[in-house]
């Protein structure tokens, strides 16, 4: 494993634990060269996913895709990176654990969606707007009316 730091080739495991739900190895190492420590994580590798656009088309699954989508409407907002890396994980699990070989991302955008309104409602109105593409001031005051519709039926 090359160190993130100085490009080294030489690295050593210090410890190793499950990390995940035991769905992963997490593994701190540290850099013989310049004596860094960093974070690597070590999962099974799957069935290459791909993924069916709107328009039909098919590309390769990327997490990346997804992160920043919870990332970007998270800005600024009390969400910890712990919780977003865990609504990533989460995404990720319902995905894989439906054994498909090819999956919509209207289905990925809609696990986005419930995954944002759990952890902060203004950072899933961020994304809902870009998401639902609403036109207008109307739909955008829709959605968030239906969040309250929602939050006072809880109380």
């Amino acid at each position: 494993m090359k160190c993130p730091f100085c490009n080294a080739e030489d690295t050593k495991v210090i410890d190793s634990r499950p990390a995940e739900d035991n769905a992963s190895i997490r593994r701190r190492r540290q850099c013989e060269q310049c004596g860094k420590r960093f974070t690597t994580y070590e999962k099974l590798e799957t069935i290459p996913l791909m993924v069916i656009k709107k328009d039909e088309t098919r590309e390769p699954y990327d997490r990346t895709k997804i992160e920043k989508s919870i990332v970007v409407p998270c800005h600024k907002r009390p969400v910890s990176i712990e919780q977003i890396t865990r609504a990533i994980d989460n995404i990720e699990n319902e995905i894989f654990s439906l054994g498909e070989r090819e999956i919509p991302t209207k289905y990925i955008g809609e696990k986005v969606m419930e995954k944002l309104k759990e952890l902060d409602e203004v950072a899933y109105v961020r994304f809902a707007s870009v998401y639902r593409e609403f036109k207008d001031v109307k739909s955008f005051i829709s959605e968030i009316g239906k969040l309250l519709e929602k939050d006072s039926a809880k109380h």
